[in-house]
Order: structure tokens, then sequence, then C-alpha cells
């Protein structure tokens, strides 16, 4: 008689046909078996994640006939509103709004001329590239037909390879450092690159003083725009046969330069060159006139903005800057924004960072426009109207405050106009004006 097994003792394996019995599972087979299960299910949770995530694809929803309630197309502008590129983002938000108000003007005064409602949506993209690629990130959530932004050129680079895998038209209204519009199809710009302005403000401090040789430079190291417009800088002043003295490396948000400045000094500059940004540069020249430099100075693209007079002060005063805006350009279009702009309450002239936010909104709501007017927005996705307008941004003639500009198939501004003023200030030493000193006509380039 055989004797039955005590309950809960696992019987021994059984042998394979080929008598061969398999050995017990140890824990590791246990551990690879449970990681392979939780990768075949990681795997199937992402692949349904990606099936819902393109179903919810704002580019895939049917854009509205422009006569439903929802019918406005929403242009996005993400700004520096916070952090030391504000001061360009007052600018920035000021030519935005005053270009919307044209805009309203112009429906109102003919509907037929704006066939297509146009609202803006506007977000603080800061002043680094986190804070802009969130509010880019934010703006394709909320299904813009476009984008107009972000304030630096180094935001530009983190955030505007965003937009171009999501085919995103983006107009950039103050990145000039080479390079940007290479970044995709979808990405344009009408604020002319450095390459094409900085040399302007050079030919100016050598017209006034052709026996100057001693040239001093200085610039923000850890910024894309001044490195890249310092590069232009320094091989302007080599085609003028100039080698720097000295060159001088600063930072972003740096405000004690007196080491730099008495490193320079001593090498008798006649004429510093300065390639920073608004807060940074503003102390920067202050500190170099306190500190005993009389000789001429000429600035970039970053301090072309009346917020660097509370800064650097009655210091202020004769800094050169090439420029590609001039208020006193006589157009019905620039009538129309001197107009809006003293109506707003600002004073003074507005600067040129805010005639080309104007300029990157006014060629957005122009190209909306004509496309309605051909029926290129009716009855097609978010995504083929976001395809449409770039093709017909990137085919138009705007005249614009800038005066006459238009674009390559690349995305770079055509504007054969520019500019140099000289800065004066007034009698309180915290109030002044970009005085114009030189206007140049450049041959534009063929698109």
């Amino acid at each position: 008689m055989r004797r039955s097994r005590p309950s809960g003792t696992p019987s021994p394996p059984s042998p394979d046909p080929a008598g061969v019995v398999p050995p017990a599972a140890t824990p590791l087979d246990r551990r690879q078996r449970g990681a392979g299960r939780l990768a075949a299910a990681l795997a199937a949770a992402i692949g349904l994640i990606a099936v819902l995530g393109r179903s919810a694809d704002p580019a895939t929803r049917p854009l509205p006939p422009a006569g439903a309630a929802d019918g406005a197309v929403s242009i996005g502008a993400v700004i520096a509103l916070t952090g030391n590129a504000n001061l360009y983002g007052q600018d920035q938000r000021l030519g935005i709004a005053l270009a919307e108000r044209w805009a309203a003007e112009q429906a109102r005064r003919d509907p037929s001329a704006a066939p297509r409602p146009v609202r803006l949506s506007l977000e603080d993209g800061a002043s680094d590239e986190q804070s802009a690629i969130s509010a880019f990130n934010l703006m394709l959530r909320r299904g813009v037909v476009a984008l107009i932004g972000p304030t630096l050129s180094q935001q530009a680079f983190a955030a505007d390879p965003i937009a171009q895998r999501s085919g995103v038209p983006v107009v950039a209204p103050s990145n000039t450092a080479q390079g940007i519009p290479q970044i995709g199809h979808f990405i344009s710009r009408v604020s002319a690159q450095s390459s094409v302005i900085a040399p302007l403000s050079i030919e100016e401090a050598l017209h006034r003083d052709p026996a100057l040789s001693r040239v001093a430079v200085f610039y923000a190291q850890d910024d894309a725009y001044s490195t890249a417009e310092v590069a232009i800088f320094q091989k302007a002043l080599a085609a003028k046969g100039l080698k720097p003295v000295s060159v001088q490396r600063t930072q972003l948000g740096q405000s004690d330069f007196q080491a730099p400045i008495t490193t320079v000094l001593p090498q008798r500059p006649e004429l510093v060159v300065i390639s920073a940004q608004a807060a940074d540069g503003g102390n920067l020249i202050r500190q170099l006139r306190e500190l005993g430099y009389k000789g001429q100075i000429v600035v970039g693209n970053g301090l072309n903005t009346p917020n660097i007079y509370p800064i650097c002060q009655r210091w202020c005063d004769g800094i050169l800057i090439a420029q590609a805006y001039s208020p006193d350009l006589d157009t019905p279009i620039n009538r129309a924004f001197l107009a809006l702009f003293r109506r707003s309450g600002a004073s003074g002239a507005p600067p040129q960072i805010t005639a080309q936010a104007w300029t990157a909104y006014q060629v957005l709501f122009e190209a909306i426009q004509r496309l309605q007017r051909r029926g290129g927005l009716q009855g097609v996705d978010l995504g083929e109207a976001r395809r449409r307008l770039m093709a017909e941004l990137l085919g138009g003639r705007y005249d614009t405050p800038l005066g006459p500009i238009r674009f390559t198939p690349e995305g770079e501004v055509i504007q054969d106009r520019f500019f140099v003023a000289e800065v004066r200030m007034g009698a309180s030493g915290r109030e002044g004006r970009f005085a114009l000193v030189r206007e140049q006509a450049l041959e534009p380039s063929a698109p």
C-alpha cells in the first residue's frame, strides 16, 4: 500500500519525455520574468498614450469657418515679461498690443480686408530657455496657428525646434543671432541678423575718427546672441585693419565690471565695443565712464532699447548703435504706428524692438487674411492651416514700420534700409532719445 504525501509538500518535477528533469526556478529567473512582464506592460501603455496623444493633437482638429462663433484663429506670443530680458519684453508687449489695435481698426473700417478674426494668446517666456520651452509647449496645446517669439536668441535655439517639429510657424521679432531661420522651414524672423546691422556702427565710429587704432571689446560669454554678435563685430574690425588691444568676457546679470575695466584702461583704447544685454550692458557703460574712459562706445542690438536710460543715465550719452528702425520714416504705416504709440501714453519715440514686435504681428495678420480670401483656410484641419500659412507668409511682401520687407525661402527677412543712431540724454540724465545720424540703404539679397 502506497503512503500518501503529506498535504502542502510539493511534488518533485516530472521528467520530460527525454527523461530530463528541468531545474527549479531560481530567484534570478523569477526576477527576469517579472522584468519582462513589466516591460511588456510599459510598452503597451506607451503605445496607448501615443494613440490617445495623436487623437487629441490640436493639429488634427478641423479649423472652424470664419463666421462661426469660434472662428477666430489664435496667434501665440511668447515674450520675456519677467527676468533680465523683461526690459525688451515691455517694449514687445506694447508693439504687439498696438498692432492688435491697428488690425482691429482695419477690420472695422473695411470688414472685407480682414475676413478671418484673429485672437492673441500671450504667455511669459521669462528670460531663460526652460521657461520659453514650457511656454511654447503650452501654446501648442492651446492650438495656436502661429507663434511670435521668443525674446532672446538663446531661448530661440532651445524652443524653436519644438515648433518646427510640430509644424507651427514662428516669427521672431528680436532674434538676431546667426542661424535662427536655419533651425527649420517653419522658423522666420523680422529682426535683421547682426551680420547686416552691426558693422554700420563701426563704420560711423571710424568716420568720426579715421585715425583711431586701439579698440577694446566686451561681450557676455554665456549668451548666444552676444557671442554671435561679437564675432561679427570682430570681423568688421578686422576688415578695417583693427585688432583689439583687449577682449573681455563678462556674464549675463553681472553688475560689477571694475576688474575687466581696470584691465582694459591701461591699454588706452580709443573705441570700446560692447555686445551684451540691456541691464549688464547699461551698467558696464556707466562704470566705464565713471572710471575715466572718454573715447567712443559702440554697442550691439542688446542695448537697443530706451530702457537702458535709467541704468546708465547721463553716461549713456554719445553711444553709437545701428538700428533697423527709424521713427523718421515717412510712410502711411509708420505714421499709423507712431499715432497709436502716442495715443498709448508712451513717451518719446518708439524703440526698434517695439516696431519689430508690431511687424511680427502685422505680417502674420496680413498673411492670414490673404489666405482666407483665397479660400486657403476653408475645410482644412489646424495642421494643414499652419502649413499653408507658412507658405503664404514667406511668399508675401509687406509695408511695415521698418520699411518694405519680404522673406527668403529660408525665412530670413529681406530689408534694405538701416540706420545708425546716437544716444542723446536729456538734462535730467534719466531720459534720452536715439538721434538718427546716418541712414544707409543696402542692396537686398535675392530671395
